[in-house]
Parts: C-alpha cells; structure tokens; sequence
C-alpha cells in the first residue's frame, strides 16, 4: 500500500516526467540540429537552376506584365467608347441609312400616329400620345429589334468564322488574308463587319485596331474575346492558330450552353406567359357574357381607380416575372 502523504509528491513527479518527454520531443530537433542539418542537405541536393531557366522566368513575368497592360488598355478603350450615337446604332441593326432620314421617318409615322390616335378617339391628347408613341418609341423600338436579330445571325455564324481563319493560317496564309477568305466566302452578317475589317487593313489602320472596331459596331462578348486575343497577339506575339482554336471551342460552347439554358428555362417562360394573359382573358370572357357586371369599372371613377390600380400592379408582376425568367449568360 503506498503512503497517502506520498501521493501528492509521486503525482508532481510523474508530471514533471510527462512535461520533460514532451518538450524533449518538441525541443531535441531545435537543440540537436537536426533541421539545420536538413535544410542544408537540402539546399545541396536541389538543382541548381540554369541561367537559361532563370531567363525564361523572367521573360515569362515580362510577358505577363505586358498582357495586364495590354488588357487595361483595352478595357479603358472600351470604357471610354461606351457611349453610342444613333449612326452607331443604325449601323448595328443593318439599316443603310443617315440620322437625317431616321429623323425624318420618325416624324411621319409620329404624324400617322396622331392622326390615327385623332380619328380613334376624338380626343386631341390620346392624338398626341399616340402621336409621341408613333414617333419617339416605334423607330427606336425598330431599330433595337433589328439589331438583336442581327446579333443573333452574327453570332451563329461567328464560330464558322474563327475555324476558316485557324485552318487558313495552319496552312500557312497569313493572319490578313484568312480575314480576306471569311470576307468573301462567309455569310452575312459576319462577312459585311470582316469585309469593313479588311477596308479598314487597307486604309492603314493596325489589325488590333480594325478588330477593336469591330467590336464597337457588333458589341458581343464572342467578339470582344476575338479583338483582345488578336490585340494581345498582336502586342506579345504567340500562337494565333491555337489562341484562335481555343476561343472557336469556348464559343460553340457557350452556344451549347445558351440553348440548355433555353431549353431549361422554356417551361418558366410558358407559366409565366399563361398567368400574364389569364386576367386578360377572364376580363374579356365576363364581359361577354355579362357586360353590365364589369361596366362599373369603367364608368365610376372608383372604377377607374381601381383599373388603374390593376394595371400597375399586373405591370410590376410581369417585370418581376421577366426579370425571374431571364438569364445572363
């Protein structure tokens, strides 16, 4: 039997021997040298690096220096460009006309507006709304639609593009005259913003700047990844055809991707268009059963109110909608 009285002393004694065989484990490397001797076995025994090496490293750093600048100045190009005149944007629907006919057109059919508004309703402020509509919104409209579909042709057809240029300059032509090929032979859209690319070549304006350029007339993404990866090229050199490849194989899939997304995304944009039409269609379909139920709305001025109060609120639930339905990509 040990001493009670010896507990405490045989307690503090194995403890101290716990302490003594941790801190030799965690101290004896430090104390002994062992990692000194380590590092210096392993500085010995890693290679010795060329100066060739070191060279590439720093030609490799240099290289990547000059591609940040290179892209900052491209961006702050862009930045500085982002404001568009009504030729630009005439020019990126495809319409060969001058601002001076534009505003011409627009007050005709402004005209025809009111006075289709004048003989529908009577009532000289509905003339001048529909007047305003016919003349401000319905050009402007156009052109925005004409230039979406336009877009959508380009960028079909873009990737046909890029692949005739890395096949031209893989059997040896030039970077300038695989632009001439696409020129001719491509479909248009593509072969009208090429052709301008090759007009501007010729008038003396550097490939980096006719791409630019061409991204200003045709602002996609697709082509503003061709116009930086020509530029970059063009300023810290490399392999176009394979650059070129690469951004082929990037945008045939992000055209696979937006059709998925499409595809997914078709069921939301169904519901959503049922449940915008449904009240449209009960409205029309009470008030030609029973018209007088529904003539208060538009008689009384509480009627009123609350048809107005119905259209804002209908307006905010088919924006939110819109904005549930629709994906950047």
């Amino acid at each position: 039997m040990i001493d009670p009285a010896l507990t405490p002393f045989i307690m503090a004694f194995m403890a101290a021997i716990s302490i003594g065989g941790i801190a030799y484990v965690f101290l004896y490397p430090v104390l002994s040298g062992e990692k000194r001797r380590e590092k210096r076995i392993g500085a010995v025994r890693a290679p010795v690096r060329s100066q060739k090496a070191v060279k590439q490293d720093l030609a490799d750093k240099d290289r990547t220096k000059k591609l940040q600048e290179s892209l900052e100045q491209i961006e702050q190009r862009q930045k500085q460009r982002s404001k568009v005149s009504l030729s630009v944007r005439l020019r990126r629907a495809g319409l060969s006309i001058s601002t001076k006919q534009f505003f011409i057109m627009s007050v005709m059919t402004g005209v025809v507006g009111f006075l289709l508004g004048l003989l529908a309703a009577a009532n000289i402020l509905i003339a001048v709304a529909f007047g305003f509509v016919f003349g401000l919104g319905a050009p402007r409209w156009f052109v925005g639609f004409a230039a979406k579909r336009r877009f959508k042709k380009f960028t079909l057809e873009f990737p046909n593009a890029i692949d005739v240029i890395v096949r031209s300059i893989k059997a040896g032509l030039p970077f300038a005259d695989a632009v001439m090929i696409v020129a001719r032979e491509a479909a248009e859209p593509v072969r009208s913003e090429f052709k301008e690319m090759v007009d501007s070549q010729t008038i003396g304006v550097p490939i980096s700047d006719a791409a630019e350029r061409m991204y200003q007339r045709v602002p996609l993404s697709e082509v503003n990844f061709f116009a930086i990866t020509v530029t970059i090229q063009q300023q810290s050199g490399g392999n176009l055809a394979e650059a070129l490849g690469n951004l082929s194989k990037v945008l045939r899939e992000r055209k696979k991707m937006k059709a998925k997304i499409q595809a997914v995304s078709q069921e939301a944009k169904s519901s959503a268009m049922i449940i915008g039409a449904l009240p449209f269609f009960v409205a029309g379909a009470v008030y030609l059963t029973s018209p007088d139920y529904l003539q208060p709305l538009f008689t009384e001025p509480m009627g009123n109110l609350l048809l107005g109060a119905c259209a804002i609120w209908m307006f905010c639930g088919i924006m939110i909608m819109r904005k549930m339905i629709n994906f950047d990509f």
